[in-house]
């Protein structure tokens, strides 16, 4: 922050604040949660799942104005200010700001990139946070207090604040009525797949029937050695992602690969290139075809489609019925799951399979132009949110001349 206006005070983040440890007596507040992307909101807003502890006694109280960090996740700027009085989890930092301090100001300068750079440089854990697999990683209370930053007046927090309060208001705002155009477009993608794959005249069958089912197993992390010189591509929840949006055909890589001695070991079986991958779990019913031989973990079934099945087709079928039928077969209260019993279950319609091959190439050639504006959409909303991000950098790191901004 070298590069912040005379008038800003050197300070360390410990002075602006005292850590508030209150245990809850009244479990009538609302449960609170701290969002990477809207700061400290109604844990309902964010999971239907939940709390794990049976009781919540042993939470935090925080007051409106209190700012919480989520110490697991600060690293990806989750911190925030609780809008309301409730109660947060016992993991949670809760902090109250001391008088001088305008709390807009600091909830803007804390999820800032600069800062978010701070909490990530002093990350306690093992492994790298870049890379996605730091075990338990997270930002120790006197280590968030040591951080250096540059105190603007009072008067100046507030003019940063009400600037920063209404420019990102404006974009958020374009940026939920892009995510409302990109609804609209994954309805209209599951219209057509489930138009090509509905004709009442074509014969329902056992999936089973049609296509070797199998599922996949998660290998001991204990066994190093079989990690090691990794060749075999092993799909795990991490690559559910990746078939969101119902996007793509193919899956081409891989987060993880295991070794051949791995798979030796385990009850995972090497699936040829075509077959068909449903997560059972993560995310449950998103699907996609394996562009090479692969492997995968326990939370998947799959289908290896014999003569008078085509894998396009089949993949088709299944996000069609993903809202109806793998939804509703998905149980649990905290985790939801699709049992093989059901899975075994399934039944899809089987014309010939040259109108498989048909149906299939038209479908995927009218998804093509909402694939575009979906990815149109994506590359715009990232330019929005890296925008919102810079805007905020500079205006509380005091590289942003307000004044001359809000004119």
């Amino acid at each position: 922050m070298s590069q912040a206006p005379p008038a800003w005070q050197r300070i360390r983040a410990k002075h602006l604040y005292r850590v508030v440890d209150e245990r809850v007596g009244d479990e009538s507040l609302p449960l609170l949660a701290v969002s990477i992307h809207h700061g400290v909101v109604p844990r309902e807003r964010l999971t239907d799942d939940e709390p794990r502890a049976d009781s919540l006694s042993g939470y935090k109280r925080c007051a409106a104005g209190d700012v919480v960090v989520n110490r697991m996740r600060a690293f990806q700027g989750a911190v925030g200010v609780a809008p309301q009085a409730g109660i947060v989890s016992p993991d949670y930092v809760v902090l109250r700001m001391v008088d001088g301090v305008d709390v807009p100001f600091f909830h803007h300068l804390f999820r800032s990139t600069w800062f978010v750079g701070e909490m990530t440089a002093r990350l306690r854990g093992i492994g790298s946070s870049d890379q996605g697999n730091v075990r338990t990683p997270r930002i120790n209370v006197e280590d968030f207090g040591e951080i250096v930053l540059r105190l603007p007046p009072l008067d100046s927090q507030r003019e940063i604040a009400g600037l920063l309060d209404a420019e990102t208001t404006r974009i958020d705002a374009l940026i939920e009525k892009k995510r409302r155009m990109t609804e609209l477009l994954e309805d209209r993608r599951v219209a057509i797949t489930a138009a090509g794959v509905a004709n009442a005249e074509w014969p329902r069958v056992k999936l089973t029937l049609v296509a070797r089912l199998g599922s996949g197993h998660t290998p001991s992390r204990d066994r190093p050695d079989w990690w090691e010189n990794p060749t075999i591509p092993w799909i795990t929840t991490g690559d559910v992602a990746q078939m969101r949006g119902d996007r793509i055909e193919f899956i081409e890589t891989t987060k993880l690969a295991i070794s051949e001695l791995g798979l030796a070991n385990s009850a995972a079986e090497l699936h040829p290139a075509g077959t068909v991958v449903l997560s059972r779990t993560a995310s449950v019913g998103f699907s996609a075809i394996m562009a090479r031989p692969m492997a995968t973990s326990q939370d998947f079934a799959t289908w290896t489609c014999q003569a008078r099945l085509r894998p396009r087709f089949l993949l088709l079928c299944l996000r069609a019925m993903r809202t109806e039928l793998l939804g509703r077969l998905a149980v649990g209260s905290t985790h939801k799951t699709i049992y093989m019993p059901d899975i075994e279950a399934i039944r899809v319609p089987l014309p010939t399979v040259e109108e498989q091959e048909r149906i299939a190439t038209e479908v995927w050639e009218g998804l093509r132009p909402i694939d575009a504006a979906v990815a149109a959409i994506d590359r715009h909303v990232a330019l929005l949110r890296e925008h919102r991000q810079a805007l905020i950098t500079a205006a509380v790191t005091g590289q942003l001349d307000v004044a001359k901004a809000a004119a």
